[in-house]
């Protein structure tokens, strides 16, 4: 039994049937779209049941029990419906799990963090495909880990050399089996906590990960991970600052000084090389380095790819120019922290798109750099309304728009930014997309289609 026809679900779907194994799909929900998505499965010779609700009653219409239940990481960990589930002995797990029985002769790579996974994700892959190896990125970016395993198997290519696997919070509470030969983990600030409950729950599950790595890289310069750095036996850390500047119990394995990337044997590389904005990035950069050479990847080499890393779709991602104004789409920025340091990365003065399904968190900070950085703000969706009133709160001085979606916003945005003498636009929007969209990517899809109408426009 799976339940959610989602990426991650279809992919269990598909990979399961491929190993002989009688499968049935579950969906609450019911429309055109997902109409379509069952009909291709279903020719495929998977069951599909849509319109049914995550509730005991659909198990109890079942011939027999299932053998085991795949969830998708949208559903809480804690559904009621799960426990009793539990309850009755029936194994529950993630999509994930499914990945990682599939692909145990492949060492992973796990990637996870409040902020910057996404980018260290994407840089990772370049920087090992880059040195020549085959490894290809899944999880919680790309394609589901599910899918790129069964990808693998019916096509009979070899094996590939590493798995470059994102991991969210609810992924790896949904596989405690997951066991990297790398884990890697970039930042802890409040998130998710409506699922989660409190952010030592929210950390505990993100350290669960690093505990079952053979290798683990933290972050020495986010705060949080480095007031935990003496519960560590043993783990390798970066800072992007000189090693000097660490607490004694931290002995970096990489760091930055006189503008150079240093290891324990000297200075490697320009820091300079990778073309992206802000401090959080020399962070990324040196955290993706410290997997590249535990691959095996010269110095020389992860220079030159760093120089040919074209950026991340939704990160910071630079858009064309439009009547000599720059636009960033930053959809991945979905909490409060992640749209702070997208305001600290960019010169002002901005014209700042948020909103969406808003989240609990500290807004504080988020504040701060919006009453230092933009000259206006565009509120939209579900939340617009919430988010003023924050702003208001804080004693923000500039313009504030309110509107539904993205298609209101974006021409607004661009008549805002001259008027304002802003240089750039910015959608980063410190909120969940759900209230519009299936996902950020569908999101900063959107804002791109917007923009683009904008420069088809004429001036």
């Amino acid at each position: 039994m799976i339940l959610g026809l989602g990426r991650s679900g279809i992919g269990a779907a598909r990979l399961l049937h491929h190993q002989k194994q009688p499968v049935l799909l579950l969906e609450s929900r019911d429309n055109a779209e997902l109409q379509a998505r069952a009909a291709e499965l279903r020719g495929e010779g998977i069951a599909v049941q849509l319109g049914t609700p995550l509730a005991l009653t659909s198990f109890e219409n079942l011939p027999q029990p299932p053998a085991a239940v795949v969830v998708s990481p949208g559903i809480r960990w804690d559904h009621p419906v799960l426990e009793q589930l539990r309850a009755q002995g029936i194994p529950v797990q993630g999509e994930m799990l499914i990945a990682w029985q599939a692909s145990r002769d492949v060492p992973w790579i796990g990637i996870t963090g409040t902020n910057g996974k996404t980018t260290v994700t994407y840089l990772v892959q370049h920087l090992l495909s880059q040195g020549g190896l085959d490894a290809p990125l899944c999880g919680n970016v790309g394609f589901s880990a599910a899918e790129l395993a069964l990808e693998r198997l019916q096509s009979g290519q070899r094996r590939p050399d590493w798995l470059v696997v994102e991991l969210s919070s609810y992924q790896i509470e949904a596989t405690p089996e997951l066991a990297p030969a790398i884990g890697l983990w970039t930042t802890l600030t409040p998130d998710h906590l409506e699922r989660h409950g409190s952010l030592d729950n929210y950390r505990a599950i993100k350290r669960r990960l690093l505990e079952s790595s053979a290798l683990r890289l933290l972050n020495a310069d986010d705060p949080d991970l480095r007031s935990h750095a003496a519960s560590w036996d043993t783990a390798e850390w970066i800072t992007a600052g000189r090693r000097e500047g660490l607490p004694p119990s931290i002995d970096p394995l990489l760091w930055i000084e006189n503008g150079l990337v240093c290891g324990r044997q000297g200075g490697l590389f320009a820091a300079d090389c990778l073309a992206m904005p802000g401090e959080h990035n020399r962070q990324n950069l040196l955290l993706a380095t410290a997997v590249a050479l535990e691959a095996g990847i010269e110095p020389a080499m992860i220079e030159a790819a760093c120089r040919r890393f074209p950026g991340v779709p939704h990160r910071l991602e630079r858009l064309p120019e439009r009547a000599g104004i720059s636009w960033f789409n930053d959809s991945k920025a979905t909490n409060y922290d992640a749209a702070e340091v997208a305001l600290k990365a960019l010169a002002g003065p901005l014209v700042v798109l948020a909103g969406g399904e808003s989240k609990q968190g500290d807004a504080s900070g988020w504040l701060a750099q919006l009453r230092r950085q933009a000259a206006a703000v565009v509120l939209y969706g579900a939340a617009r309304q919430e988010l003023a009133a924050l702003l208001a709160a804080s004693g923000y001085g500039g313009s504030v728009v309110e509107v539904k979606g993205l298609e209101q916003a974006v021409p607004i945005a661009a008549e805002l930014a001259p008027a304002h003498g802003c240089c750039s636009v910015l959608l980063s929007p410190a909120c969940a997309s759900f209230d519009q969209y299936s996902d950020f990517e569908a999101r900063g899809d959107h804002f791109r289609q917007m923009v683009a109408a904008l420069e088809a426009a004429p001036a």
